[in-house]
């Protein structure tokens, strides 16, 4: 979940400054709950054509075998896919309305005989493409005796309409060269979000159909429209999220479930990612304390990092950064909200944190200036995004369903002693009921909230060093989830299967056997070897 401030939580796994990840140290736990809703085991059949080259229907839902979804670049690990589009209905509620298409584009696994049931690929944001993450996928092994499926989820980037608003991510570069929370950037940054929606309705999109109730539905109908019986899901970040929803309102032919940076949708919101910040800076704070050349160089690194916020809230630091490539300048204002939102990503390159944040200590910001900006500047950052999915998701199900004060509640929780003004804008989620005020799209019924009860075989894995969702969602969400098997994979930020081969290992295995993953890798891996300087 990674969302930057007009923009959406992120994570996901768009990584503007560095890859992305997790919190906590190697715990374990398996759940034992009741009898499974959905058993695994039997194998289904093999289809008698390769999956994905037939044309297929699932009620008012088409499966067209046809050309592979646009990309950004070429992503090479796409090349001999099986591609085509999902038409399905705008808004199920009504039959007779606009249809829009969702890409496919299905890899096929490495095996001369892989295995009847695919592995589905959820992607991070809200807002990213998962055709778009192919690389991270295959990379990762997930292909190895499974076909993997990639669909852009409704309103991303290879969809059509594809509900991109590039000036909302110009915006959120020349915002960092901003002081936070003043009203002057509030009115600014509501502005991009309303200019966003302005356009995107001017254009017919029906805004309200954009959201994880209508999602979930899509990747049924995917599943029927192949002609599967079972598959599996593996979601990351954000995409955790629409799982757990799956599971509960579509659990037919759901064989096991991987959730690998666990964002619960019964506890989403603004106070949830100052829980994150808090597990992840903690989990990477006590690795420096307990490497002996961290600590006696950094001593009470968590004490100077709240120092800081508050220096730099009563007092922000302006400098300036030269852009990759372009050689162009840009300002960068280093505020406390900036430097809690910069360590938010910053887990992502932990060895570099304790460095970093002692050269800020003695007046050079150059470093975090360069990580806060840099990748939000980068053409990578700009027009990928679908901000309209992004705010379908969290102004129906998150915002109605948490208190306008809920970031100042999280922040006071979590940190007592930053200023009031950084305590009211959550990490990753500013303004975000100013901005559901503007997007103006009804509630999803409240049962979005509920907690998840199934007895699918599922994989919570998440980062010991996570601090955008937080490892204490995985044990969270097993408590209902009657064949979960928790790991925590220590020293790893948000969505481990990006970062840790030990992660990619887990999950492969637990693909093969869903209730009895292979974790022996755990007890192999070690702390980073953090950055001291003279």
């Amino acid at each position: 979940m990674a969302r930057t401030r007009a923009s959406r939580p992120r994570r996901t796994v768009r990584r503007p400054h560095a890859p992305s990840a997790g919190l906590a140290a190697g715990l374990l736990l398996t759940g034992l709950f009741g009898a499974p809703v959905q058993a695994y085991g039997a194998a289904t059949p093999s289809p008698a054509a390769p999956l994905g080259t037939v044309a297929g229907t699932a009620g008012d839902a088409r499966y067209t075998p046809g050309a592979c979804p646009r990309t950004p670049e070429p992503i090479a690990e796409l090349k001999g896919a099986r591609c085509g589009t999902l038409t399905v209905p705008e808004n199920r509620s009504r039959p007779d309305g606009r249809t829009i298409r969702l890409g496919v584009a299905i890899v096929p696994a490495l095996a001369a005989n892989p295995r009847p049931d695919p592995i589905v690929w959820l992607a991070g944001g809200p807002g990213d493409d998962a055709v778009g993450e192919a690389k991270m996928a295959v990379d990762g092994g997930l292909n190895r005796d499974r076909d993997v499926v990639f669909m852009s989820q409704r309103g991303t980037y290879s969809a059509d309409p594809a509900l991109t608003c590039p000036t909302i991510d110009e915006f959120n570069a020349r915002a960092t060269g901003l002081v936070n929370a003043s009203p002057a950037t509030e009115r600014l940054h509501v502005q991009a979000t309303k200019a966003c929606r302005d356009r995107l309705a001017a254009l017919g999109v029906d805004l309200g159909s954009y959201n994880d109730v209508e999602s979930s539905a899509d990747l049924a109908a995917l599943r029927t429209a192949l002609g599967l019986k079972q598959w599996n899901l593996y979601g990351i970040s954000y995409g955790t999220q629409l799982a757990l929803v799956t599971m509960r309102l579509h659990p037919e032919g759901i064989r096991s479930v991987g959730i690998d940076g666990i964002l619960p949708p019964s506890t989403a919101g603004e106070a949830l990612t100052w829980s994150a910040a808090k597990q992840g800076f903690d989990g990477l704070f006590k690795a420096c304390a307990q490497q002996p050349a961290c600590n006696a160089r950094y001593p009470h690194l968590s004490a100077t990092f709240t120092r800081l916020v508050g220096e730099l809230q009563a007092k922000p630091v302006t400098t300036t950064v030269t852009l990759p490539g372009s050689g162009r300048q840009v300002k960068v204002v280093l505020d406390g909200v900036a430097l809690v939102n910069w360590l938010t990503s910053a887990t992502h390159v932990a060895a570099q944190v304790p460095r970093a944040l002692d050269e800020l200590d003695h007046g050079k910001p150059r470093r975090i200036a360069e990580q806060w900006a840099v990748g939000k500047y980068a053409p990578q950052a700009v027009g990928r995004v679908s901000h309209g999915l992004v705010y379908g998701v969290f102004c129906s199900e998150w915002a109605p369903y948490e208190a306008r004060d809920a970031a100042l509640r999280g922040g006071q929780e979590a940190f007592p002693s930053f200023p009031r003004s950084v305590q009211s804008l959550s990490p990753q989620l500013a303004y975000l009921h100013q901005d559901c005020d503007t997007w103006n799209v009804p509630a999803a019924p409240r049962s979005i909230r509920d907690a998840t009860k199934s007895g699918i075989p599922t994989l919570a894995i998440s980062g010991g060093f996570d601090s955008q969702t937080g490892a204490a969602n995985g044990p969270y969400v097993a408590r209902t989830l009657g064949r979960a098997t928790v790991v925590t994979v220590p020293y790893e930020p948000h969505v481990v299967f990006a970062t840790s081969k030990c992660a990619q290992t887990i999950a492969v295995s637990f693909f093969d056997t869903p209730t009895a993953p292979d974790t022996a890798c755990l007890k192999s891996l070690k702390a980073p070897v953090f950055e001291t300087a003279p």
